[in-house]
């Protein structure tokens, strides 16, 4: 059980930032863009767990690793959110640093939420009020089949009313985290693939192994899409599903999607990407650079008779 500490807001927290954001941009120098005071601290007013959030905006993320290691910062991992590079310090100033590329749409998001709390004071004592209810519940403080607690995952409906209010209209993509993302992915798979073959998911297990990954496409708050993509030895891996909630077709979402999936596993090392098509999305595929290649399951599985395999270098 994971222990939460909430404290009242302290006056000192943006002083903090500056210092730490001045140190972090004087050790990467032109690589650093900017430096953004984020999360509860960054709100005045608002109670939060005394660890200072950022965001560092840099020009090439992957570069910062060993420098901010000698910062005392040690890098964990993306966690759900492909291509962020999240850091942590518990040494001196308590900090989680969260490091983009210039343009990623989770810089815009978290700038949004914050400042809508700081111009809303009802909508900041709102989120106050939540976090006493969930500090109060056993659930916030444990991790059922979760990378975060209950409480992380609790405030995730207030963080969507917010960013609606908000107008934010980004298009990104998430690894299935949050309970309402892993409905709509199962949900997504059922319609589309298994439902029209009336049989039940027979890939379920998939969720829980560390060779399949399970991506979100999100419009704004809204999620319109889901990926589902095998690792394979050699840097090759399989696009198992990708598909586009049908209200949302015929607005270039699937391109998106499918691009962003694309820029994300070449950052994970990935060097081919490979798909067994369905004859009417092959139009699609051709369209964003793929041809037909052999799709050479390592499994031995024989390839689909119905479908065409297709494939694209990275």
């Amino acid at each position: 059980m994971k222990n939460i500490l909430v404290v009242p807001y302290n006056s000192d927290w943006p002083k903090i930032f500056e210092i730490e954001a001045a140190k972090i941009s004087n050790t990467l120098g032109d690589n650093c863009i900017i430096v953004h005071h984020v999360g509860s601290t960054s709100i005045p007013g608002l109670l939060a767990k005394p660890v200072i959030d950022m965001i560092g905006v840099l020009k090439d993320p992957e570069k910062s690793i060993q420098a901010l290691e000698k910062l005392g910062f040690k890098y964990k991992s993306e966690y759900n959110i492909p291509m962020r590079l999240y850091f942590n310090r518990s040494e001196g100033v308590d900090t989680n640093l969260h490091v983009y590329e210039e343009g990623h749409p989770e810089i815009e998001l978290n700038l949004l939420f914050r400042d809508y709390l700081r111009e809303h004071p009802d909508a900041r004592d709102e989120y106050a009020k939540l976090k006493e209810t969930l500090l109060k519940e056993k659930a916030s403080f444990e991790k059922n089949n979760s990378i975060f607690t209950g409480y992380n995952l609790g405030k995730d409906a207030f963080i969507r009313k917010i960013l609606k209010k908000s107008s934010f209209n980004r298009i990104r993509i998430m690894k299935c985290t949050h309970y309402a993302e892993w409905e709509a992915a199962k949900r997504l798979r059922l319609k589309y693939f298994f439902e029209p073959l009336s049989i039940d998911d027979p890939y379920t297990w998939t969720f829980d192994h560390k060779e399949h990954a399970h991506l979100i496409l999100y419009h704004g708050v809204e999620i319109i899409g889901y990926a589902h993509i095998q690792f394979w030895p050699n840097q090759r891996a399989a696009l198992r599903i990708i598909v586009i909630d049908e209200p949302y077709r015929q607005h270039s979402f699937g391109s998106q999607f499918l691009q962003l999936c694309e820029k994300w596993l070449k950052k994970q090392g990935i060097r081919s990407l490979q798909d067994e098509a369905r004859p009417n999305a092959v139009t699609f595929y051709r369209r964003n650079g793929y041809v037909e290649m052999p799709f050479e399951d390592p499994s031995g599985e024989p390839p689909s008779s119905q479908d065409v395999a297709m494939g694209k270098n990275l």
